[in-house]
């Protein structure tokens, strides 16, 4: 029987979202109303803004997926997310919002004075905000499909739609307040099922998360597998499935081995328990690099410092950011791990991105309590989606409008969110099979191989030049975009050449510094002539202040 409070629910979560963007579009007027909020938005504000759209279908659903699937190699996960942040605190946040820019764009000019460079940002920016937005779209359709039935392209459809038009309609202005008001939902949603799952776990005698033969089926069991797969049954036969196939599993039955899964209890808990060994050490160092460095290169992120009106602001709104992420990723862990419990079934299907939606059901059964709580959850899942595809195109539409179409007015704005908005919800309707983690993943290894270098540099070094920028981003974001394809769209690769391809950062993110440098010191006289005064500029106490070059 469907579950009865969803829909309402998610109806719910999606009219207060329209209704405060319409509030904010009684206060967007200007342009720098719609591009940077008038840079007044304060700490607080700006903190729980951005922990709404930083928090995204990644965070909210995939990480428990991955600990579900993988064990506890995939914590560096929601670590890195969360310590990206102290990166930024460091390297970024202050200087960049002194430099007066409100783009990336904007501060690639600001810094090196190069048209060229700045149009080469542009490209990356809207690379990185359409890969980033397809899986927020994907994880829209899956959550709705999971939870009511509705076809897939439902839910992203519908996200797309609330998106553009909040975003269309109050820019900056509007989209602060709906991702401030975004992030306590999603926390709420997550953290009280959480408290009724864990006493549920107390109540049940408290079953192991990793028993020595292996999780098994709580309830007699029919499934129907969504990806293709080889099982390893407890015979050790194995049997290769594919979607569509159904099977069906007595109570008590073991779960059979998923490939590509942690296989038993040593799996699970030990580091690189699932690997093969080929390369697995170097991708667990990847993945830590370019989370924690990928934070500082995302234009969704960066385009919120521009909002604070200076540069410590910015570091205060980042001090707050890395308590309210710390907090939030506490969370998805708990269903991980309770899933391998009572939800062992999604091993097998292939879903276990849909775990978060389905725990709470299948732990407390399918009474009040447990529709409840599975409505709860799918409303924070909603609320992810919405604050972190606004904040994404927020971030395109910005660059489309400025860069791209050229007046940067009110109305161009308008354009571009639609034109930002429809690309992805396109490719989101033709792709519902990605890892939804490993896409955003990719997303980060690209930032922290273009973006990252480019500020760091940009930010310290007077050396720097636009010769030296440009072929940075070209050569260690240009390989990341090619793994990203490789990974993607290529076949399937084994041994060494998939390690280097699915977590890139590790070779990525030293080949952009490397190519930086050395190309900066063999064009050392295209150093711009006012690098001093921009210097000054960047890192002078706010106290002095120092008027920017980019203002709006």
């Amino acid at each position: 029987m469907p579950n009865q409070y969803v829909v309402p629910a998610i109806v719910a979560v999606t009219l207060l979202t329209v209704a405060i963007g319409f509030y904010g579009l009684k206060l967007a007027r200007t342009t720098s109303d719609f591009l940077v909020a008038s840079r007044t938005v304060s700490p607080t504000w700006n903190a729980a803004a951005i922990g709404g759209e930083y928090l995204s279908a990644a965070s909210f659903l995939g990480i428990a997926g991955l600990i579900l699937r993988d064990g506890v190699d995939m914590l560096w996960y929601p670590v890195g997310f969360a310590a990206g942040y102290l990166a930024l605190l460091l390297f970024v946040a202050a200087p960049l919002r002194r430099s007066g820019a409100f783009t990336l764009p904007d501060f690639c000019e600001v810094r090196l004075g190069s048209r060229r460079l700045r149009a080469l940002a542009t490209v990356f920016v809207i690379f990185i905000g359409w890969f980033y937005l397809v899986p927020q779209l994907q994880g829209a359709g899956l959550t709705l499909q999971t939870v009511t039935g509705a076809a897939y392209p439902v839910g992203a459809l519908v996200v797309a739609g609330v998106v553009i038009a909040n975003v269309a309609l109050g820019g900056m202005r509007a989209i602060t307040l709906v991702q401030a008001f975004q992030y306590w939902l999603k926390l709420t949603a997550l953290a009280v099922p959480a408290i009724f799952l864990a006493l549920q776990w107390q109540a049940d005698a408290r079953p192991p998360v990793t028993p020595l033969d292996g999780p098994v089926f709580r309830t007699e069991t029919t499934v129907v597998v969504s990806d293709a797969a080889t099982l390893t049954l407890p015979d050790d036969r194995t049997r290769e499935v594919r979607p569509g196939d159904e099977l069906s599993f007595a109570a008590g039955d073991p779960v059979p081995g998923v490939s590509g899964a942690a296989a038993d209890a040593a799996g699970w808990l030990l580091p690189n328990g699932a690997g093969d060994g080929d390369g697995a050490i170097f991708g667990t160092y990847s993945l830590i690099l370019a989370t924690f460095l990928g934070t500082m290169g995302l234009p969704h992120v960066l385009v919120r410092f521009y909002t604070n009106p200076d540069g410590a602001a910015a570091r205060r709104t980042t001090l707050v950011v890395l308590a309210l992420v710390g907090a939030f990723y506490l969370l998805p862990t708990v269903y991980g791990v309770l899933g391998r419990i009572y939800t062992p079934q999604l091993l097998v299907t292939g879903q276990t991105d849909a775990v978060v939606v389905l725990l709470p059901g299948a732990a407390l059964g399918d009474g009040t309590t447990g529709r409840l709580l599975t409505a709860l959850v799918s409303a924070g899942a909603f609320a992810a989606f919405l604050s972190t595809s606004s904040g994404l195109l927020t971030s395109v539409a910005g660059v489309i409008s400025t860069d791209v179409l050229g007046d940067g007015s009110v109305r161009s704005f308008r354009l571009a969110t639609v034109i930002a908005g429809v690309v992805p919800a396109v490719l989101a309707l033709n792709v519902s099979g990605l890892d939804i983690s490993q896409v955003v993943g990719l997303a980060f290894a690209v930032a922290a191989s273009s973006f990252c270098p480019l500020l760091v540099l940009g930010i310290w070094w007077r050396g720097l030049t636009d010769l030296g920028a440009a072929a940075g981003v070209l050569a260690g974001g240009g390989a990341a975009v090619g793994a990203v394809l490789v990974t993607v769209l290529g076949p399937p690769l084994t041994g060494w050449p998939a390690a280097l391809t699915a977590q890139p950062a590790a070779w990525t993110v030293p080949l952009a510094f490397t190519v930086m440098i050395a190309v900066s010191l063999a064009t050392r006289r295209r150093v711009p002539v006012d690098v001093g005064s921009t210097m000054l500029r960047l890192h002078a106490p706010d106290a002095l202040r120092l008027p920017g070059k980019a203002t709006v």
